[in-house]
């Protein structure tokens, strides 16, 4: 048995602990406490924070190769048009430069102490990148088709792929997902649905309410998503737009609820929010993508007044910087300064990995969930160290435990 003695630990479930300490044997945590209830001699970490690895709720990993690649646009329709046409550029998922920054890309998030992460693949390349990285995930198979024939056939052929990419260790776990409104058909969600409750031990996502274009086209039928669907050939003439939100759309169809990732909801208005609280949905906001890729802010004090549940996620390297949530929760502190700390660190950490479906061995130091454990230079004075944790930590000042 380890014991790592800091000067804070943040178990993130319970208060912060000054002069504490966390013990730990064979990578599973054993227990936690304050300076002085430990009889064990301990490794003194010094003035360090202590915390849980965390959770990069959303983000694409396939897209890694076009960092610096897509420009920041002003309507996001500029922007996925530009992501289109870079991806026709490198039609073959397994090429090297694709994986390359995959790789990269997961190792760069490793080192600013991301332990867990939920990834959006439409190919499943990604899956024995985490495999051989050790990084524990849940990656989304991500179906998109307005006009698909056969939507069971098709979701059963993608349960099928992603039985065959499963592994036995169970760090990456896989599921189906939905795109977006705009990009799959009502026969296609209902059958993902129908998917998810065959498997309860899965969960899924989908994006939703995170453009104007797309609140626009869900009412009416009409707007930029309508022209790109049918200058790209997959309108279908029998579908009808609701005359609501995305969100009641979706919650109308039978989609949503608590298994079910919502990410980005910028454009979510009131009765969205309290739709999604009853649901039991949680949110996945990424405040530097959505600024990027220009929907606007997410409502962030809005989500958290509604009571919705709030992780957070960094999107993919086509519209973010780094994959660092440290930044994404400077970020996030930016937009929401009345939200407590801790509440937001939590968005980063537990509230993530419960979302993601590990939140038995994840999210929070607690006895029995795994050491998934980083330190965090902490400079001198520091008192308030849980505000300290949302004000942009760099990689170099987070350091991962050796807990084996």
């Amino acid at each position: 048995m380890t014991i790592f003695r800091a000067a804070r630990v943040l178990p993130i479930a319970s208060h912060p602990i000054r002069d504490g300490w966390v013990s730990v044997d064979h990578g599973v945590v054993t227990g936690i406490g304050t300076l002085g209830t430990s009889r064990t001699p301990a490794t003194d970490l010094g003035n360090v924070a202590v915390l849980p690895a965390l959770v990069n709720a959303h983000t694409h990993l396939e897209l890694s190769y076009l960092a610096d690649v897509v420009a920041p646009a002003s309507r996001f329709l500029d922007w996925i048009r530009a992501v289109m046409a870079e991806r026709r550029r490198y039609p073959d998922p397994h090429d090297s430069i694709i994986l390359a920054a995959a790789r990269g890309a997961i190792a760069a998030a490793r080192g600013s102490g991301t332990g867990l992460i939920g990834d959006i693949s439409n190919t499943l390349v990604t899956v024995p990148l985490l495999r051989d990285a050790r990084m524990a995930a849940r990656v989304f198979y991500e179906l998109l088709g307005f006009n698909a024939d056969d939507p069971d056939g098709r979701v059963r052929t993608a349960r099928e792929a992603i039985e065959a990419a499963a592994g036995a260790d169970g760090r990456v776990q896989l599921s189906l997902a939905a795109h977006a409104p705009y990009s799959v058909s009502p026969g296609l969600f209902e059958a993902l649905r129908r998917d998810l409750d065959a498997h309860p031990a899965d969960v899924s996502t989908v994006h939703l309410c995170e453009s104007p274009d797309e609140v626009e086209f869900i009412a009416r039928g009409s707007g930029g998503w309508r022209a790109l669907l049918g200058e790209i050939g997959v309108w279908s003439p029998t579908w009808r737009p609701s005359g609501t939100s995305p969100v009641a759309y979706l919650a109308d169809m039978g989609f949503l609820d608590r298994r079910v990732l919502v990410v980005h909801g910028v454009q979510c208005a009131g009765d969205d929010l309290a739709r999604l609280r009853t649901l039991g949905a949680t949110i996945v906001s990424c405040p530097r993508s959505n600024r990027h890729v220009g929907v606007g802010d997410p409502p962030l004090e809005a989500f958290y007044a509604a009571g919705v549940d709030v992780a957070f996620g960094t999107d993919s390297l086509a519209s973010v910087a780094d994959l660092n949530m440290f930044a994404e929760l400077a970020a996030a502190r930016r937009l929401a300064p009345r939200v407590p700390a801790r509440t937001l660190l939590a968005g980063g950490t537990l509230t993530g990995a419960r979302a993601l479906g590990f939140g038995v061995g994840f999210g929070s130091i607690e006895p029995g969930k795994e050491a998934a454990l980083i330190a965090v230079r902490l400079p001198a004075g520091v008192d308030d160290v849980e505000e300290y944790l949302l004000s942009g930590i760099e990689p170099g000042a987070v350091t991962w435990l050796d807990t084996r």
